[in-house]
């Protein structure tokens, strides 16, 4: 069994020993892809050091997070764009609209979220979308920004079955992540009416650690737990669930 988390903030975890063993539970769990989603410069560097240590088992994104788009973005962006040169993304991301935090920028947000998505069709790359309360307004630019080419991931899906549906509409898969465990997220109702074919799993960790692990810091290990839930809603094995999202996760990545 293999188990594919798409979106992992393992690098945040700065101290050696600790690092080593969240990837020890993480192969131990057979969590062995773990793809890492940049957030802003200063990422950078500690997702490189995650691939050079790990080639086999991560991989890195390249994008500028919607909540650190402030009035320096275009400078942001600028030494972002210049970091892809001469190493391997599999993916701009996460990038994409926040509301819950922060309205007062979104104009400049959603031209952020114009320009990466450019860089991703440029190098035929996927995207993967942070999206907080601004479906509508992620939707809208998807649909001005629709081709062929345009891929990519809703991460962090918590939507309803009309956007789930909007979403694989438009070419992208739903990550389902540690919400899918909470017993009033409903999540799971809207899941049974959609194909494992268009999901595929994700921890977010530190973030969002599902049941049994609720309120805690998360991590990559904990995808078993998703897997498992996710397993049950499907009335399928966990190796099953394991072997569709990820063989959906190569479509999306190629790797």
């Amino acid at each position: 069994m293999v188990l594919t988390d798409t979106h992992t903030h393992l690098y945040y975890e700065t101290d050696a020993e600790k690092q080593d063993l969240l990837f020890q539970r993480c192969f131990e769990n057979k969590v062995n892809r773990l793809f890492l989603p940049n957030v802003d410069v200063s990422s950078i560097a500690k997702i490189d050091a995650l691939v050079e240590k790990y080639p086999d088992n991560c991989f890195a994104m390249a994008g500028l997070h919607p909540c650190d788009v402030k009035e320096d973005y275009e400078i942001l962006l600028k030494e972002i764009y210049q970091s892809m040169a001469g190493k391997k993304i599999y993916a701009i991301g996460e990038i994409g609209i926040d509301l819950y935090w922060d309205k007062s920028t979104l104009d400049i947000q959603q031209t952020a979220f114009r320009e990466q998505i450019k860089w991703a069709k440029a190098a035929k790359l996927p995207i993967v979308i942070h999206c907080r309360e601004a479906f509508d307004e992620v939707f809208e630019i998807l649909e001005e920004e629709k081709a062929d080419d345009l891929r990519g991931i809703l991460h962090c899906f918590t939507g309803n079955l009309e956007q789930a549906n909007h979403a694989i509409a438009l070419g992208f898969y739903l990550g389902i992540g540690g919400v899918v465990t909470y017993k009033k997220a409903g999540l799971d109702e809207v899941l049974s009416h959609i194909s494992l074919d268009n999901l595929v799993l994700e921890t977010d960790s530190p973030y969002l650690a599902p049941v049994p692990f609720r309120g805690k810091p998360n991590e990559s290990s904990y995808l078993v737990y998703i897997a498992q839930k996710v397993a049950d809603i499907y009335h399928i094995s966990i190796e099953e669930v394991a072997a569709i999202t990820t063989a959906n996760s190569k479509k999306i990545f190629n790797v």
